[in-house]
């Protein structure tokens, strides 16, 4: 970046000339035509893909993230400095970055990570920045939203919860040695790569406070996205904090739940779509959606797919998400359109609100 500024051109909005003490996003107006007011909740790499998609087509867009990462660089400033793990907040503000070359060149900056041979080693600058923020403001959504404002993001995000939260996991197998056994096991880490069968979550402490603004957007929302991402690490956290899982079950937003292109290694090794659902079921039982989103290509019994989501109020919509190399990752262009189709198909019509 040094030495050539003048490449980098912003196309959205200019950073404040003044320190942002007591900022916040400006509102937008939302008159005839207004686009939807769209809330993503997850984390990782599946929250990124989705954010990605989403930004292409509303420029209303939160992303609620979940803060229970123990691992790499988030977990040494998590255990090191007590704070909430920044890792998984970094991703989806990379995410909204635009596909401009300040969005470009800042999402690379964000992203990159140290080598060295000491203690830096694989910290990512964005962590690194969005902890500083923290100490230097004092207040999670304040920081976050600043570091939004310098990056050009197309959207928001906030922490699911203001405390650390530890993932714990009942699993079967975990030790290959016994495998019938179920064992506690704990860390978000451990968790996604466990060779077991994971029967169920909580978190520690069980009943974490939500973020209120992460509760506001989802009562505000037009639609709620949940998914994709690593089911029981990344998914279903949301639904096991009491306010965020309140807010869901009372918006009067829409709800899509978009489904993983290929089951994960370790946590959900051998799922089928439809038990997706039903474990998602298991851990929010009141919990009621609108549509589920599927790569055909992913879905080998259509059927039984159908017959899980019309168990939760859904109805399934099949189109091609994946990108065209075959690996089970999500192409973001194909995944606006799909949102973008079923915004329009299942929401209102006409102007939105």
């Amino acid at each position: 970046m040094t030495g050539r500024p003048s490449r980098l051109r912003r196309t959205r909005r200019s950073t404040p000339a003044t320190t942002p003490l007591g900022w916040s996003p400006r509102p937008r107006p939302r008159g005839r035509g207004a686009q939807p007011k769209v809330v993503a909740l997850g984390g990782g790499m599946g929250l990124s893909a989705s954010l990605t998609a989403l930004r292409r087509i509303t420029g209303d867009l939160t992303a609620v993230v979940t803060v229970a990462d123990d691992g790499g660089s988030s977990g040494r400033l998590r255990d090191e400095l007590g704070v909430l793990p920044p890792g998984d907040l970094r991703k989806a503000l990379a995410a909204l970055c635009g596909d401009d070359d300040w969005g470009q060149t800042w999402a690379r900056v964000i992203q990159h990570r140290f080598h060295s041979r000491g203690d830096l080693h694989d910290h990512a600058v964005g962590n690194l920045l969005i902890v500083a923020l923290w100490e230097q403001l004092g207040d999670h959504v304040q920081a976050l939203d600043l570091v939004g404002t310098l990056l050009g993001a197309h959207g928001r995000v906030l922490p699911m919860s203001a405390v650390p939260l530890e993932l714990q996991a009942l699993v079967r197998g975990h030790d290959p040695a016994r495998p019938d056994d179920v064992d506690t096991v704990r860390g978000q880490a451990t968790v996604a790569l466990t060779p077991g069968e994971v029967q169920s979550v909580h978190l520690v402490p069980h009943d974490p406070p939500a973020v209120p603004e992460a509760v506001e957007a989802v009562l505000d929302a037009d639609w709620v996205v949940l998914g994709p991402g690593s089911w029981f690490s990344s998914v279903i956290p949301h639904l096991l904090v009491p306010e965020l899982l309140d807010a869901l079950l009372s918006t009067k937003a829409r709800r899509v739940l978009s489904l993983n292109l290929a089951p994960q290694p370790g946590e959900t090794e051998g799922f089928s779509p439809q038990r997706h659902l039903e474990v998602l079921a298991r851990h929010a039982p009141k919990l009621a959606l609108d549509v589920v989103l599927a790569d055909e290509a992913a879905v080998p019994d259509r059927l039984s797919l159908d017959d899980a989501a019309r168990r939760l109020g859904a109805t399934v919509e099949l189109a091609p998400v994946a990108r065209p190399d075959g690996s089970p990752r999500h192409d973001p262009e194909l995944l606006a359109a799909a949102y973008d189709r079923i915004f329009r198909m299942h929401g209102r019509i006409g102007p939105w609100r």
